[in-house]
């Protein structure tokens, strides 16, 4: 897997102050997307165990209030993969803190069920993980930057926990 961007104190996406990892690789291509190079799978850098211990370390200090996975897109199978296992390595590391991911797929279509088109071996694990999963595509149409956290009218904001 590979990444954009790593922020160490975010506060657009998700509750409080954040670290966030912008992941790469998108099959969704939302038109207006404001992240356009992040859909190719290889753009940045690649995500190695120095990556993980430098997110953990971000993850230290008291006023960060978690981590927000988004990308990309976080739920293409090749990134849950890499995904599922470093989020329960964060929340076993850091209980008290909150997961937030972002996905342009829909929850309980595309990624819950078990014949959901993004539902793979990874999902259950990443989902056990996550507290807060903001899905839907961004739609041009209805953006409303009246919004928080979300882009579009249509992206709902599910509390997982």
């Amino acid at each position: 897997m590979y990444y954009g961007n790593i922020k160490k104190f975010d506060i657009a996406d998700g509750e409080g102050v954040r670290v966030s990892l912008f992941v790469s690789g998108c099959r969704v291509c939302c038109p207006g997307c404001f992240q356009k190079e992040t859909w190719n799978f290889c753009f940045g850098k690649p995500f190695t165990k120095e990556t993980e211990e430098e997110i953990l370390k971000a993850l230290e200090p008291e006023f960060i209030s978690g981590l927000t996975v988004l990308g990309g897109e976080p739920f293409e199978p090749e990134n849950q993969a890499v995904l599922a296992p470093f989020l329960q390595r964060v929340k076993q590391a850091f209980p008290q803190k909150n997961i937030w991911c972002y996905t342009g797929y829909i929850y309980d279509k595309d990624i819950l069920p078990a014949d959901g088109k993004k539902h793979s071996e990874h999902t259950q694990a990443m989902l056990d993980c996550i507290n807060v999963l903001v899905d839907g595509p961004f739609v041009l149409e209805k953006k409303d930057i009246s919004l928080n956290f979300r882009g579009s009218s249509n992206q709902r904001i599910l509390r997982l926990k």
